[in-house]
C-alpha cells in the first residue's frame, strides 16, 4: 500500500494567495495529484540491495549489477547536487523570513522532531520565457514528474505541480534533507494585465536578457535576474496585482514551504495542537478567514503565519518594506476507506517514509 494513497489529496495553494498577508486560497487537486508517479528512480540505498541480490544466484548477472551500481552512483551524485541547490534556496528563504526559521527550530526542538515538507512553492512571470518552464527544468532534470495544469482566471494565473521521484527519502533528514517535497510553480499571465503593468514587467524581463536560463541559480543565490525596479513601478504593480509586485522584488525566491504536520511524531502532528503551540510561543497566525482552513472534503486542514517583510533598496534610492514569504502547516487526514487502520499502523507507515 502506498502511503500517498492513504491520505487526503486535497491541497491549498498559497502561491495563489490573494495577498501575501492574506490566507491562501483553497484549491482541490484531483485524486491523482498525490499518488506516486508511474516511473521512479531507485535510490542508491535500494540499488545496493538490488546489486547484492543480483550477484547471489547467478554470476551472469554480474555485469548488469555493475552497470546498475554505476548508474546508481551517478544518480546519487546528481541527487547530492540537487539537494545542495535546494538547501541554498531554503537558506535564502530562512534568512529573509525569521518567523519561518524560528518556527522550524521551535518545532524541531520538540522530541527532536524530524520535519518533512509537504511542498515548495514558487512564483514566475509568464512572459519572455520567464514563466513556469524557466524553473521547472531543474526539477524535471532531477526526476520530478509534471502533473496537472491548474487555471485561475480571476487572478490571471496558471500553475503546474510536480511530484518528486521515489528516491526522495533520506533517513533522519529534515526539510530539504528529508523526503523531497512536491513542487508548485505558478505564473502570472502578464498579457492579461493592464498595458502599464505589462510594460513594467516586460521592461525588466527584457533587460534581464537570458536570465531566465538561470532561474534556479537566481533562486539559490537569492538574486534577481533583472535590475532593481523603481519604487513607483513597484507601487503601480501592487495596486493591480500583489502577485506581480511580489515577484518583481522577490524574483524566483521560494514563496513558501509547507510542513506536513501529520508526519510529526509528537502531539504536534495534530494541527490544532501545533497552532496553539505556535501562538503560545509568541507567533502570529493568519486569522483572516479563520486560523484553520478546511478543504471541502474535510480531509485537509491548513494554517499559516502572516508573511514577513524586509527592507528593499529600489533603484531610485528609496528604501521601503516589501512582503517576503511565510510558512504553512498542513495536516492530511486518512481517507475514509482506510479509517480502519489503527493510529500505530499509520504512524509505522509514516515512520518508514519520513
Amino acid at each position: 500500500m502506498k502511503l500517498s494513497a492513504v491520505f487526503s489529496s486535497s491541497c491549498y495553494s498559497s502561491a495563489i494567495a490573494k495577498n501575501a498577508l492574506q490566507p491562501p486560497s483553497l484549491i482541490t487537486l484531483p485524486a491523482s495529484a498525490f499518488l506516486p508517479p508511474l516511473s521512479r528512480k531507485l535510490s542508491c540505498r535500494h540499488g545496493v540491495s538490488y546489486n547484492r541480490l543480483s550477484f547471489r544466484g547467478n554470476s551472469s548477472f554480474s555485469s548488469t549489477a555493475i552497470s546498475s551500481s554505476k548508474s546508481d552512483s551517478q544518480s546519487q551524485g546528481s541527487e547530492s547536487f540537487f539537494r545542495d541547490t535546494l538547501r541554498s534556496m531554503e537558506t535564502v528563504y530562512l534568512n529573509r523570513n525569521p518567523t519561518a526559521k524560528s518556527i522550524l527550530e521551535l518545532v524541531s526542538s520538540v522530541d527532536d522532531e524530524q520535519i518533512c515538507y509537504d511542498h515548495l512553492a514558487f512564483r514566475t512571470f509568464g512572459v519572455n520565457g520567464y514563466g513556469i518552464n524557466s524553473l521547472a527544468s531543474l526539477f524535471l532534470d532531477y526526476g520530478y514528474t509534471q502533473k496537472e495544469e491548474l487555471r485561475f482566471p480571476a487572478k490571471k494565473l496558471k500553475a503546474l505541480w510536480f511530484s518528486p521521484p521515489n528516491s526522495s527519502s533520506q533517513d533522519g533528514g529534515s526539510g530539504v534533507n528529508g523526503p523531497l517535497p512536491r513542487v508548485f510553480i505558478s505564473e502570472l499571465l502578464v498579457d492579461q494585465l493592464s498595458p502599464r503593468a505589462q510594460e513594467i514587467i516586460r521592461k525588466y524581463t527584457k533587460k534581464s536578457g537570458s536570465g531566465n536560463n538561470y532561474a534556479a541559480l537566481a533562486s539559490a543565490l537569492g538574486s534577481l535576474t533583472w535590475e532593481k525596479p523603481l519604487y513607483s513601478e513597484f507601487q503601480q504593480l501592487a495596486g493591480e496585482s500583489e502577485y506581480a509586485a511580489w515577484t518583481l522584488v522577490n524574483g524566483y525566491a521560494l514563496n513558501h514551504v509547507t510542513i506536513s504536520t501529520h508526519r510529526l511524531k509528537s502531539n504536534l502532528r495534530n494541527i490544532k495542537s501545533l497552532n496553539e503551540f505556535i501562538k503560545k510561543n509568541g507567533f502570529k497566525l493568519n486569522s483572516d478567514g479563520g486560523v484553520l482552513k478546511v478543504s471541502p472534503d474535510g480531509l485537509l486542514l491548513q494554517s499559516s503565519t502572516v508573511a514577513d517583510s524586509m527592507p528593499f533598496s529600489f533603484s531610485d534610492c528609496v528604501v521601503e518594506s516589501v512582503p517576503c514569504s511565510y510558512i504553512e502547516f498542513a495536516e492530511r487526514l486518512v481517507l475514509p476507506q482506510y479509517k480502519n487502520l489503527s493510529e500505530s499502523e499509520v504512524f509505522t507507515m509514516l515512520s518508514g517514509v519520513c
